[in-house]
């Protein structure tokens, strides 16, 4: 079933039958998934000052998804407890380290070094991966990463893809007739390579409502995604490619209600060139483009839910444009100094129909803007990954605007309502970290301090939102998020056994958060500031052909806030739990039998910035067996949530509690060539 996630903490680990030192750096452990496969230059040996995990295995099992392969990690949180099935697209934001209360990301999420984020609303499109073939996850916690670029504030997910050599493909049937399908193809053409990546899925869905709350409005919630994805690489002379990327998806899910159905159709384009000799100076040129269009549907539903109504239907296209230049030069044999620069652009409106009568809308909305950040960055990293101390020092600095920030309202058919243009703004921010990583044979010691930064989305700026009775209103004048943090950890390995604990601390300054003005009337506005501390902890046991994991992350979350906000003020962040974590059995074994399983546990949090709704702690169970009966050939079988517990992913302030994914089983085959 795949290899077992390998905590980095402070380096990589790396066990093999040439008994290599216990800790190298990430960057030579990613080089067989990035260097053969995702096209980037290697991570420097002092990325280890901070708490890294990589994950080799993105997605263990037929029809897994890798948002929740993610949740295995203790500390990883996403905005909603439901996966990319059944979860509306604008609430799938991820953050780590407590940082949350808002479905925009706080956590930078790349693939191949291209920031993944929506354009307009800072929320990830999971389903966009259905046409990549990954080949591991780097989760770097903590910000002031220069290199990964603005929006890192509370870490990095680096996700990186793989070219096949040769073919495989995999069908897997599951429970409420849903359907799986995936195949990639690749090969050398010329003096390179092509690989082609699809997947598809369905499924009829679930009750999103809880049973007993259920009326004759509630039904299944059917969803239908897929992508297709190529990617080129050539040479383009001694330790030189260019490699082009090109992939789309589409989803279509349903809220289990009329009138609810959302689609998401993208396309995202990268080009670039790598220079990556052996020795001597190593840079890279990329630039990328995604394209959004997103559609979606509101409705408001009967008190006894016996009927349901349009109440808004919302249309955003966006745009997402960068660039970025990085240079490596020799120092002494060695790549020891990173220097670049990077762009992006962002630009993106809703186009929304509302005050619905009869099932007609009458009123009509626009809003949107833009937004640019260019930035320069440095690091540099002294040491080696030989015993002894390793430190890395970096620093960015960024120009950000805001500009063309509108919003309209008016009567279909009549005359405008409002016409609001709101003043163009820039300014400069800058952010970076200190780390120091101190080793002796099998034990590490690290701490790290680090700044950063993330700008509002067009979406916080301008679009104002309704979810029932709750209405949030937009600020155009938020300011942009500051973070100042810190950690230190200690790693213990033995040829069998990795042990890792990480004590951090941030205060996150001008946090945005929905806050409550008066009964269901809520603004986004910039808390004083969210303080957050805890512990991270993660082990790891080979057990033979077994390899036992743990996490474990304790957050001690807490909103600092006056004024108008002054009653969040020592309250939890919505969203955050306090306890979260996951114990997980993976054979390691060539064997012709496989498994795994996956206990994971999330603490109880609060729905709501008050406090006043509560989403109870919920334990799941998954679980996987496989065989390959010939060469090449496989069969598998695995189940989600094989306990059936409810797990709440909302509630409403009527007290609806919507819930995650409930017991799913799936069987299928494996072909590979």
């Amino acid at each position: 079933m795949g290899t077992a996630a390998l905590a980095l903490p402070a380096a990589a680990m790396a066990q093999n039958e040439e008994d290599v030192d216990l800790f190298v750096d990430v960057g030579r452990l990613l080089q067989e998934i990035v260097v053969a496969g995702a096209g980037s230059l290697l991570p420097p040996a002092g990325d280890g000052a901070q708490a890294t995990t990589l994950l080799y295995d993105p997605a263990p099992g037929l029809g897994t998804r890798i948002e929740n392969r993610l949740r295995d990690e203790a500390g990883i949180v996403q905005f909603r407890r439901s996966d990319g099935r059944s979860a509306h697209p604008t609430s799938q934001g991820v953050t780590l380290r407590g940082l949350g209360g808002n479905a925009s990301s706080r956590a930078l999420v790349t693939l191949d070094g291209v920031p993944q984020a929506d354009p307009f609303g800072g929320w990830v499109a999971w389903s966009a991966y259905d046409a990549v073939r990954l080949g591991g996850i780097v989760v770097t916690r903590g910000g002031g990463g220069g290199a990964d670029g603005p929006g890192a504030l509370a870490g990095t997910i680096g996700l990186h893809s793989a070219m096949t050599d040769g073919a495989e493909a995999s069908l897997a049937y599951g429970s409420r007739d849903g359907w799986d399908a995936a195949a990639s193809v690749g090969g050398a053409i010329g003096s390179g390579q092509v690989a082609i990546d699809g997947r598809y899925s369905r499924g009829d869905g679930f009750v999103p409502v809880a049973k007993g709350q259920r009326g004759s409005a509630d039904r299944a919630a059917p969803y239908e995604q897929g992508g297709l994805g190529l990617r080129l690489r050539f040479d383009a002379g001694d330790n030189s490619r260019i490699e082009a990327s090109l992939r789309g998806f589409a989803d279509r899910r349903d809220r289990g209600v009329d009138f609810t159905r959302s689609k998401v159709d993208g396309v995202d384009a990268s080009l670039r060139f790598v220079r990556d000799p052996a020795s001597g100076a190593q840079w890279l040129a990329l630039a990328y483009v995604q394209l959004r269009d997103f559609e979606t549907g509101f409705a408001s539903v009967a008190s006894d839910r016996g009927s349901a109504a349009p109440v808004l239907f919302q249309r955003v296209p966006a745009t997402g444009l960068g660039a970025r230049v990085e240079y490596r030069p020799a120092i002494g044999g060695a790549t020891p100094l990173r220097l670049g620069a990077d762009w992006r652009r962002t630009t993106g409106r809703t186009e929304e129909d509302f005050f619905f009568a009869a099932g007609v809308p009458r009123r009509h909305r626009s809003a949107g803007g833009s937004s640019d950040t260019v930035g320069a960055f440095a690091e540099w990293t002294s040491g080696s990954r030989d015993d002894g101390f390793l430190w890395t020092l970096s620093g960015r600095i960024d120009r950000w605007w805001l500009s063309g920030g509108y919003r309209r309202e008016g009567n279909i058919g009549g005359a405008p309502i409002s016409d609001a243009r709101f003043a163009d703004r820039q300014d400069w921010e800058a952010s970076g970290r200190a780390g120091v990583r101190w080793s002796r044979e099998n034990v590490a010691l690290r701490a790290a301090a680090y700044r950063g930064w993330r700008l509002p989305t067009l979406n916080e700026l301008y679009r104002p939102f309704r979810v029932g009775a709750e209405v949030t209103m937009a600020n155009e004048a938020l300011r942009p998020e500051r973070l100042w943090g810190g950690e230190v950890g200690i790693d213990w390995a033995s040829a069998e056994t990795s042990l890792s604990a990480t004590l951090f601390a941030n205060r996150l300054t001008d946090a945005i958060a929905n806050v409550t003005l008066a009964p269901n009337l809520n603004q986004r506005q910039n808390l004083d500031a969210i303080d957050s501390k805890g512990v991270e902890v993660s082990a790891e046991q080979g057990i033979g052909p077994l390899t036992l994991r743990a996490t474990y992350a304790y957050t001690d979350a807490e909103v600092d806030a006056s004024g108008a906000a002054a009653a969040l003020d020592g309250r939890r962040p919505a969203q955050i739990a306090k306890h979260g974590g996951s114990v997980s059995l993976r054979s390691n074994a060539d064997g012709p039998l496989g498994g795994f399983a996956t206990l994971r546990y999330i603490g109880a949090q609060n729905e709501d910035d008050l406090g006043l709704l509560r989403l109870d702690d919920a334990l799941t169970l998954d679980a996987g067996l496989s065989w390959r009966f010939a060469n090449g050939i496989s069969v598998e079988a695995r189940g989600e949530n094989l306990f059936d517990e409810l797990v709440p992913a909302a509630i409403s302030s009527s007290g609806i509690v919507e819930r995650a994914t409930p017991r799913t089983l799936w069987i299928g085959t494996r072909v590979a060539f």
